[in-house]
């Protein structure tokens, strides 16, 4: 048994549980920068191995997710349309002014990373910023976490079939416990929110979701995986002992998170 990853997770959760229930949208959306920055430097060493990212903008649009609550939505929404396009403009600007020194193939990896890590952790912020945000946004978290915590243990103990070389860690039994867990806990939760806070969630639309978030929540982490395996690497970083790096620990997490804010709005 990994003591390690243990501890990590138990000495995690009283963190994530102060900043979500005592932070308000603006305190969560730093937090969530800060988890951005520290998880795009991650990727960023882990494909400087194959390619020269820049970095600067990369950081910066990691800094935006804390202003997303600040700017005004008027101004808000015009700038969500150019998003895209902006970011190619100025990353080929990178290209023409350092006479290809950064080339087609560095900002290919920069936009990735953005697309990656900035677009798909923005969601989280949207989703606490919704109505009854403080309540939904642990759907995601316990949809990921009951995924990891199940699939972890039953495949450690019972996994005798190797689900994809990608992770030849992870077997179809941890999977298919992982998807059971991950129903079990947000049902559980459910349960508690709908008797003590006066919800009227639905069980059987929250256990559909509790399942397409567990599937997309293994194929984000399978994604993950795949990204070290094809620059050789086991972990993105040891800033979490046992677990990793960051972005280790948020793969399925931030992969989910845009699945899970459209579900969401229909509880």
């Amino acid at each position: 048994m990994d003591i390690k990853r243990i501890t990590s997770s138990l000495l995690g959760f009283p963190l994530v549980l102060i900043v979500l229930l005592i932070g308000n949208v603006y305190v969560v959306d730093i937090a969530l920068a800060v988890i951005a920055i520290l998880a795009m430097d991650e990727y960023f060493n882990a494909i400087s191995k194959i390619a020269k990212p820049v970095r600067w903008i990369g950081y910066l649009s990691c800094i935006s997710i804390a202003l997303i609550h600040v700017i005004p939505e008027t101004y808000l929404s015009p700038m969500t349309v150019l998003v895209i396009p902006i970011l190619l403009l100025i990353l080929f600007i990178q290209v023409i002014v350092t006479e290809m020194k950064t080339n087609f193939k560095d900002i290919a990896y920069t936009l990735f990373g953005i697309l990656y890590v900035v677009m798909l952790l923005m969601f989280f912020a949207k989703i606490n910023a919704m109505q009854n945000g403080n309540i939904l946004i642990w759907y995601v978290i316990f949809a990921a976490w009951g995924t990891d915590i199940f699939a972890y243990f039953i495949g450690k103990f019972f996994g005798k079939h190797k689900f994809s070389k990608i992770s030849p860690n992870k077997s179809i039994e941890g999977c298919i416990a992982g998807t059971i867990g991950s129903i079990l806990v947000i049902l559980g939760y459910t349960y508690m929110v709908n008797t003590f806070l006066g919800m009227h969630f639905s069980y059987g639309a929250i256990a559909l979701i509790g399942l397409l978030l567990s599937v997309i929540g293994q194929v984000g982490d399978f994604a993950a995986s795949s990204i070290k395996r094809y620059v050789d690497i086991k972990d993105y970083s040891n800033l979490i002992p046992g677990h990793g790096g960051m972005l280790d620990r948020i793969d399925s997490l931030i992969f989910l998170a845009p699945f899970a804010y459209v579900m969401l709005m229909f509880i």
